[in-house]
């Protein structure tokens, strides 16, 4: 209950100044509250914070991957 009312005062506080992005994120905490209340009336349990998970082991080469930036230009290639 508590995500869906600051949900609503901050999207309604976008609203009124014209500030776009406060309202949408508004109206995903308000998302947010919904899916609680649903989990609880479901009866499952949430789950941990990813935070709090224990990071799997990735190989060598997907590290890499993720390691090395990319170069700048297109990123598409451009038509002939």
């Amino acid at each position: 209950m508590k995500d869906k009312i600051q949900g609503k005062a901050e999207e309604l506080k976008g609203r009124v100044t014209g500030d776009r992005s406060a309202e949408l994120k508004g109206k995903a905490r308000q998302a947010v509250g919904e899916a609680k209340r649903l989990a609880r009336d479901l009866g499952v349990e949430p789950r941990a914070p990813r935070d709090d998970e224990e990071e799997v082991e990735r190989p060598p080469e997907a590290q890499a991957e993720v390691s090395e930036p990319r170069p700048p230009g297109p990123t598409r290639p451009t038509d002939p």
